[in-house]
């Protein structure tokens, strides 16, 4: 390689020109006293002095100034390499996450045009559904969407499900609900097609682009955690409570454990009305101190609006009231500050246990 390659490629690194030359002239010597490699490098002591500190932060030499004249050694080149790659690896993981962020802004939001992307989409997201879903469509399009429900069922996730666009002929027993869903309410109107996976992403679609085969009207689907519990609110909000109760599933099989706090609450209210009050173990902080919690008691109410007869006072108020060997003490889940605790993970068992 020669000198003019080897400078550039220093460069990179971000060394000046006349940092490049005195490096490149202690290398030659390789321990020097300041006075040679000023003269060898064409520039005065002092800046030796100046770039050798600078050098010395980066690893390429080292400033012996315990001796007198003080000495400057470059350090060997293998040393100086290992330390470049571990800068470099060190900063990859900023770097990537940087740039990961620009992506994921990139593809928060994409429009969708037809009726089938609509429904891929949708199934794609309960796919990939870790602890919740909500979601509302037409009854007609249930069945294309049916497999990847039950499926979001059968791994644990929440699903809260509403039927629009629904004749009276639809009943608890139809085939086409069966184990599709925690709860499920029916519509008689045509709504939205709303679509929300673990709070994080989903798809909004108006009416017409499922019923018409031609139309102008447009979906969205987004991936924006900012925007997601803004959906399931509205969902929660508006078209959860219009929406009739049909069918809601059995207890889960204890013990079972959460993240997602809804769902914790929807077992321990059917275990409740079942006439089995659940033992819980919860995990998470005090909202008072934000100190780390745990509590261990009874489950003896609970606050919800998934399933009838509803008693929470605001739409995505879903709490608990445990009885502990302390005391009575509620718990929220994310975002909770009126009751004790906000829970991050809560085991459910059966209280003779």
């Amino acid at each position: 390689m020669d000198d003019r390659t080897l400078t550039d490629l220093l460069r990179r690194f971000g060394l000046s020109d006349k940092e490049v030359d005195t490096y490149l002239s202690l290398l030659e010597h390789g321990e020097a006293k300041a006075s040679t490699v000023a003269d060898a490098a064409g520039v005065s002591k002092r800046y030796v002095y100046s770039v050798s500190e600078s050098l010395a932060e980066r690893g390429f030499v080292e400033v012996n100034d315990h001796v007198v004249p003080t000495t400057i050694r470059a350090n060997p080149p293998d040393e100086v390499i290992d330390r470049l790659r571990s800068d470099v690896d060190a900063m990859r993981p900023g770097l990537a996450e940087r740039y990961s962020r620009v992506e994921r802004q990139a593809e928060q939001f994409e429009v969708i045009k037809s009726r089938v992307t609509v429904i891929k989409r949708i199934r794609s997201l309960l796919a990939d559904a870790e602890s919740e879903v909500t979601l509302s469509i037409t009854a007609k399009q249930l069945p294309e969407v049916r497999e990847a429900l039950a499926d979001a069922v059968d791994r644990g996730v929440l699903v809260l499900l509403v039927v629009s666009d629904a004749d009276a002929s639809l009943d608890a027993d139809d085939p086409a609900l069966s184990g599709v869903a925690n709860a499920v309410r029916t519509w008689s109107e045509a709504m939205p097609t709303l679509l929300t996976v673990d709070s994080a992403a989903g798809v909004v679609s108006p009416p017409e682009l499922l019923r018409q085969s031609t139309t102008d009207r447009q979906a969205i689907a987004f991936a924006q955690e900012q925007l997601a519990p803004v959906i399931v609110g509205s969902f929660l909000g508006n078209y959860w409570p219009a929406a009739t109760e049909m069918a809601v599933a059995e207890p889960a099989p204890l013990p079972v454990e959460y993240t997602d706090f809804r769902h914790t609450v929807l077992q321990a209210t059917l275990r409740l009305r079942a006439g089995d009050p659940p033992r819980v173990t919860v995990g998470g902080r005090w909202t008072d101190d934000d100190e780390a919690a745990e509590i261990v008691g009874r489950v003896v109410e609970t606050k919800q609006g998934m399933v009838e007869p509803r008693n929470n006072e605001f739409p995505v108020e879903h709490s608990l009231v445990v009885e502990t060997d302390d005391g009575e003490v509620t718990v929220g889940g994310q975002g909770a500050f009126v009751e004790d605790v906000e829970a991050d993970l809560v085991r459910i068992e059966s209280d003779e246990e």
